[in-house]
């Protein structure tokens, strides 16, 4: 039987940690392989459910009498595995004091201090924290990895476990799968061999315990099998009496030490326990070949065996046989992946080799085919994910794109300050990035737009062909909510461009600007105190208009119309 070990055997340097515990080793945890075997774990504490789900039946509540023919001629879906069996330990006690490669954290999708597992920044130290602030969140299922800091650990693997809803639970149980897949991938990914791994799936998010313990197992016996050369240990560790039961109950099932063990288990696993990676198999998604209804199989369609792929198409395409199976109204909606294809290419150079008018104007290069809306939404999802995933902090900085207040209509409002756009000092592509997820928020609902112009004359600015690449990524969200763009002291030059991106970029959109000469005009549109403006846009205001009609109170930056 399993029996905890005493941290106080060895300590890290011979005296307590700062936190008063101790560094434990690997070679003071027994192994599995190693554990006193006791065959009541399997049978005799079947009958305790004090700790089960309702929801779930105990696979292991079934009488010792019925486990004795429980083979039936059954194979073993979990056969003894001594290698494997020699890589598992089950430690009561938190995962910090472990003296192994990497721990790891189940926390939540902002990698936050206060949802990480209780007492690991405690015992890493701000550094963690500080690190953690720079990794851009973590996606539900997925893993990120950092420093342990001052951790006898190496490494800190953090991973956001799902949230549990009986209506999903097949999608909880695989992602909860792949939280533990992504923990162990990372582990090799980094160069390192042994894990030690807590409870993922946390009482706050409402994951019934014993059914998150077959995944977590399950998951890790189907990694190893393929992966065994690459870990040398993976320690599951528990911190409360009903898991570490759980665990003792359930790994004799997955990880079995003997021939006894692997018979019992066969009966006393669930009816599902995944596919090869441990995940939840759905018959329904599975993708089925069938013939079609009445028709014999393969032998009905001689005309096809053994043709080209180009003849097999043109008799696909042509064959009065198959239409009578297929919906004339849904075929019609979709084009060959080929023949699209080739007409984005035909457009594309048509449109490089045609009269560039508005290159020849130096508005730059608008060639170029227009994007469907799902490709739209394809391209605006993968810079929204990459975006999400990087630090913006530089652009941030910059001031160029920033949130307000409201308008007059009640519509949030997004500030853009022209001058501040140093296109020699700026990564574009960063900076489409932080664009994007800036405005994510405001394109779901109408939104407007404060654009200063005032002294950006004086920088060089970016062309046509810059500013419909980046409609494309923001999407048509952004098309159909944006209700005006506000331009404060506007230019010819700038309102030529504008004239040029109403009739070359987009109509729709550059036909909502709005221009306003002084600061009380724009004033009219966007309330003072909902805008956040640069001081140089004051004196830019000023010296425009000659300090007509304006009067700046240069304590608040506030301005008044002269009596």
């Amino acid at each position: 039987m399993y029996q905890a070990v005493p941290t106080a055997t060895t300590t890290r340097g011979g005296t307590p940690t700062e936190s008063a515990d101790y560094v434990v080793t690997l070679d003071q945890i027994p192994k599995w392989s190693d554990v006193e075997q006791r065959s009541s774990s399997l049978e005799g504490e079947a009958g305790d459910s004090s700790h089960s789900n309702p929801r779930y039946a105990n696979p292991l509540a079934s009488s010792s009498s019925e486990a004795g023919g429980s083979g039936n001629g059954m194979v073993s879906k979990f056969p003894v595995d001594h290698e494997i069996n020699s890589k598992i330990y089950l430690w009561r006690g938190e995962p910090w004091n472990l003296e192994v490669d990497a721990v790891v954290n189940s926390t939540n999708e902002n990698l936050d201090e206060a949802h990480s597992s209780p007492g690991l920044h405690a015992a890493a130290g701000p550094g963690l924290a500080e690190q953690c602030a720079t990794l851009g969140g973590c996606r539900t299922g997925m893993a990120k990895v950092t420093n342990a800091y001052d951790l006898p650990a190496r490494r800190v693997i953090h991973t956001v476990g799902p949230k549990y809803a009986v209506k999903y639970h097949t999608a909880a149980e695989n992602a909860l799968s792949h939280c533990y897949r992504s923990c162990l991938e990372l582990l090799i990914d980094n160069g390192l061999q042994s894990i030690a791994m807590d409870c993922i799936y946390t009482e706050a998010k409402n994951y019934p315990r014993e059914p998150a313990a077959h995944v977590a197992i399950r998951t890790v016996r189907r990694f190893l099998e393929k992966q065994k050369d690459k870990i040398s240990a993976v320690v599951f560790c528990t911190t409360t009496t009903s898991d570490t039961e759980i665990y003792k109950r359930l790994l004799p099932l997955y990880f079995p030490r003997d021939e006894h063990e692997e018979e019992v288990a066969i009966s006393k696993l669930p009816a599902d326990v995944g596919d090869e990676n441990g995940e939840t198999v759905i018959d329904e998604r599975k993708i089925r070949i069938q013939a079609l209804p009445n028709k014999p199989p393969v032998r009905s369609f001689p005309a096809l065996v053994e043709r080209s792929s180009t003849d097999l198409a043109l008799v696909r395409r042509n064959s009065n046989h198959l239409d009578t199976y297929l919906d004339p109204a849904f075929m019609s909606l979709i084009k060959d992946p080929d023949e699209r294809r080739k007409e984005q290419w035909e457009k594309t150079a048509q449109a490089q080799s045609g009269f560039n008018f508005v290159k020849l104007l130096g508005f730059g290069d608008l060639g170029g085919p227009p994007l469907s809306p799902a490709e739209e939404y394809s391209l605006h999802s993968r810079y929204l994910a990459k975006a999400n995933s990087l630090n913006l902090s530089e652009i941030a900085e910059m001031k160029i794109v920033y949130r307000g207040g409201v308008d007059t209509e009640g519509h949030p409002v997004m500030v853009v300050v022209g001058a501040h756009f140093l296109l020699r000092c700026l990564d574009l592509e960063r900076f489409v990035l932080y664009v994007v997820k800036e405005f994510e928020p405001l394109i779901q609902k109408p939104y407007s737009i404060v654009y200063f112009h005032s002294a950006a004359s004086l920088q060089v600015q970016p062309d046509l062909g810059w500013m419909k690449r980046l409609e494309q990524i923001l999407g048509r969200k952004h098309q159909r909510n944006l209700q005006a763009i506000y331009v404060l002291h506007p230019t010819f030059h700038l309102k030529a461009t504008i004239v040029a991106m109403q009739l070359f970029v987009d109509n729709v959109v550059w036909k909502k600007v709005v221009y306003a000469d002084r600061l009380l005009q724009l004033f009219k549109y966007v309330p003072r105190e909902q805008l956040t403006i640069p001081d140089f846009v004051f004196q830019h205001d000023l010296e425009v208009n000659g300090g007509k009609g304006l009067i700046v109170d240069p304590r608040t930056k506030y301005v008044y119309q002269r009596p």
